[in-house]
């Protein structure tokens, strides 16, 4: 793609780096074929190709953004599906990024637009807020049929049934390795996740504790910045990711670090990133520390000796988050280790396209992401599974709350497999009945 932006426009880090981004986009149009958006909506702006012509076209003339060009981004879910499918290399998820920035910089939504967007701002990312919000939403949720905003009738609509408890493993803290240490690791706790499911954390902390890894929650450390970050609040979401980089940084200096393990794949997406949003500050250099220590926890079992296990019978379909397996290219390493202790996994029809979760899409945009909800809720169950296995808490908040089957963790199911308890949603759907809770983590401190 031919790009005139000036001399002048160039100096700005973020337009120089856009602008090579544009100049390799060919126009060719495979991210039309594997675009949610596009396959729901039909609209040319609303796929990857589109979206460019509307970035291409405010960048190049410096023009504060409009209300067209704001609700086609706005629409996009930063799948990052049309990035595994570009023949061209094309950097998508930096050219929208720097988009969603320049926007939330030069356009004035309107007042309700502005209002929701700082509720989420100041609400997801602070699990004690997110606590609250979602004891309110729970009393509220039976009267969501009088929103008159769609948005706020889904707001309601997200509180789960059951707000766990606190969980004091999140606290920061060491978790001994119980067999000869392999790894000091640390482990993000995230936000929103220690809200919705606090089994997910102690899942990940006993298996790898049982698998030689000592684990680290370090101090000060806390959300990643993505909710913020995809909303284009790039002071907000960099002073969050500050905190992480600095506590993270501090543990690799103390006692050494092998890994920044996150099982939240729209976290791991983000951190991994943090080389890149931090290249111009003063940061860059233990951004880019703690980018490149970043794993999936998938990544960081495969390193592992995961013991083999038995049959078990039970189906799993497995659902690829798309945080995972485009903006993380991690494809295979969840099936196979799945398998690898014993669960028959099958994949749904289409697995490469999104559930409609998307950080707060599925809030911000509730009728699109209704469909594509219901799309991979029906290709799931054509499989006919017994359970779901998810590696982000958003898609698993997603698509339990479209279907009767219960959904977990994909690493609850390897910590059940390898002597933790049985995963709280499996043993609820089986017995009908609420599960004991877990035994605590023995604490190191």
């Amino acid at each position: 793609m031919q790009t005139t932006f000036t001399p002048e426009q160039l100096k700005d880090s973020a337009t120089a780096h856009s602008n090579k981004i544009l100049r390799t986009c060919v126009h060719c149009g495979f991210c039309t074929a594997t675009c949610p958006t596009y396959q729901v909506l039909g609209d040319e702006l609303d796929s990857p190709r589109g979206r460019i012509y509307l970035i291409k076209d405010m960048l190049e003339n410096g023009r504060p953004a409009d209300e067209k060009t704001a609700k086609h981004i706005d629409r996009c879910l930063s799948c990052l599906a049309c990035m595994s499918t570009c023949p061209s290399g094309v950097h998508y998820m930096h050219l929208v990024d720097h988009a969603r920035d320049y926007i939330e910089q030069t356009y004035k939504r309107p007042f309700t637009d502005r209002a929701l967007r700082w509720v989420l701002a100041h609400i997801l990312p602070y699990p004690t807020r997110f606590r609250l919000a979602l004891l309110g939403a729970k009393i509220g949720r039976p009267f969501a049929f009088l929103m008159p905003d769609a948005r706020l009738k889904a707001m309601l609509e997200m509180a789960p049934k059951v707000i766990p408890p606190v969980s004091r493993n999140d606290d920061p803290q060491t978790f001994a390795a119980l067999s000869p240490r392999k790894k000091r690791v640390a482990l993000m706790t995230g936000c929103a996740q220690k809200a919705l499911n606090t089994d997910i954390n102690d899942a990940t902390i006993r298996v790898l504790q049982r698998l030689g890894c000592e684990v680290v929650v370090a101090e000060g450390a806390g959300c990643c910045g993505a909710l913020t970050h995809h909303m284009g609040k790039t002071n907000e979401s960099h002073a969050t990711a500050a905190k992480n980089i600095r506590a993270w940084a501090k543990e690799m200096d103390g006692e050494g670090l092998d890994a920044i393990v996150i099982n939240t794949s729209g976290c791991g997406t983000t951190v991994k990133d943090y080389g890149h949003m931090f290249r111009d500050e003063p940061l860059a250099q233990d951004a880019k520390r703690v980018a490149d220590l970043a794993m999936d926890i998938s990544e960081l079992l495969m390193e592992l000796d995961v013991p083999k296990g038995d049959k078990k019978n039970l189906t799993v379909a497995y659902h690829a988050a798309c945080s995972l397996q485009h903006g993380q290219q991690i494809k295979t390493f969840p099936k196979d280790l799945l398998r690898q202790v014993g669960f028959k996994v099958v994949e749904p029809a289409d697995s490469h396209l999104c559930c409609g979760s998307a950080g707060t899409y599925n809030l911000m945009q509730p009728e699109i992401s209704k469909q594509l909800k219901a799309r991979k809720i029906e290709t799931i169950e054509a499989k006919s599974p017994d359970l779901i296995a998810a590696g982000n808490i958003g898609c698993m908040m997603q698509i339990g709350s479209g279907t009767v089957l219960p959904i977990v963790h994909t690493v609850e199911l390897i910590d059940w497999a390898t002597g933790g308890p049985e995963p709280r949603a499996l043993f609820e759907y089986r017995e009908g009945v609420p599960a004991p809770v877990a035994p605590q983590v023995p604490i190191l401190r």
